[in-house]
């Protein structure tokens, strides 16, 4: 009778992280954990209170929204300069509207309009027109900043209804509104680019444009919608914040701009590809609301303030980096 052999081949061996890679990717959080423990013990048991951890979700709010909309545009693999500009201009729009006559609401979807219209032109321009992002948003945020300035009449606007401050100021259960629109936003993307099609498009585009396409993905179409959405969420956090501060100035939110790409590129550093997310996201948001907030209560100034940010984005982008080529 003849035998028959059978070759077996050996299930391959599950390679396991090691303890040092999980240290090396999770670094950025360790990072942020360290800041808290150092920021609590200089700051004399201060920082870690609950009326301190309060106002740091406030301080931090609208900037997770204007994060959010970075992440959407910087998933396809651009990025948007107007992102801050644009959330100036629309609460501005929102501001001066209400103070001639224009009902809450109307006032509130023109100024929504007006920043996903950005959105859409800085769409058309880099998605349609080959333009770089650099470029077509840099020359947009230009002008949505100069706009801004006739909008506000280089002044800071106030006088808007009453009830508009509800939006911005109101607390539930102890909560900041912001930090609840900021909380449900942010799980609503996170959900949109995992579980969606569009968010698996994105990502496809993000990762390799020319690939996307020819797995069928029409990739013009989708870039502009990113933008699109950057341009809404951004106009979204301008008309909350001018409700929380109950003014309107011609810079507001100009320097969310940085501060959203210090976090996505924060972020981004979690993800051994590289990444954004928007988880990562938030967790480059909580170490700039801390390093602000650790840095007032223990008396270093603004200026030296902007100094460690701009470091910390610096080491963000060479941290993404070195985490990609290994």
């Amino acid at each position: 009778m003849a035998q028959t052999d059978t070759l077996t081949i050996p299930a391959a061996a599950q390679e396991r992280p090691r303890l040092t890679q999980l240290v090396w990717q999770g670094s950025t959080v360790l990072a942020l954990i360290a800041l808290i423990i150092v920021f609590t013990i200089a700051g004399g048991g201060v920082f870690l209170t609950p009326g301190n951890l309060t106002n740091i979700l406030n301080q931090v709010a609208i900037l997770t929204i204007i994060a959010a909309a970075q992440t959407v545009v910087m998933v396809v693999g651009d990025f948007d300069l107007s992102v801050g500009t644009n959330a100036t201009l629309s609460g501005a729009t929102a501001a001066a509207l209400m103070i001639n006559g224009v009902s809450i609401p109307v006032a509130i979807l023109l100024a929504l309009g007006a920043g996903t219209l950005i959105g859409m032109v800085n769409g058309v321009l880099v998605a349609y027109l080959n333009l770089s992002a650099f470029v077509a948003t840099l020359a947009m945020m230009t002008t949505v900043g100069g706009l801004a300035l006739i909008v506000t009449g280089g002044t800071t606007l106030y006088g808007m209804p009453e009830a508009f401050g509800y939006i911005g100021q109101m607390r539930i259960n102890g909560i900041p509104s912001p930090v609840i629109y900021a909380v449900v936003l942010a799980l609503i993307m996170w959900a949109v680019l995992r579980f969606t099609t569009i968010g698996r498009r994105w990502y496809a585009i993000g990762g390799n444009a020319e690939v996307a396409r020819l797995s069928g993905v029409s990739v013009r179409s989708t870039r502009f919608l990113a933008f699109t959405v950057a341009g809404f969420l951004s106009a979204l956090g301008g008309v909350v914040l001018v409700s929380r501060l109950a003014s309107a100035g011609s810079a507001s939110a100009n320097d969310l701009m940085m501060f959203a790409v210090a976090a996505v590129f924060l972020g981004m550093t979690l993800l051994k590809s590289g990444q954004a997310n928007i988880g990562g996201t938030l967790v480059g948001v909580a170490i700039i609301g801390v390093v602000n907030n650790g840095l007032n209560i223990i008396g270093v100034n603004t200026y030296i303030q902007q100094v460690l940010i701009g470091a910390i984005i610096v080491g963000a982008v060479l941290l993404s980096g070195v985490k990609t080529q290994r």
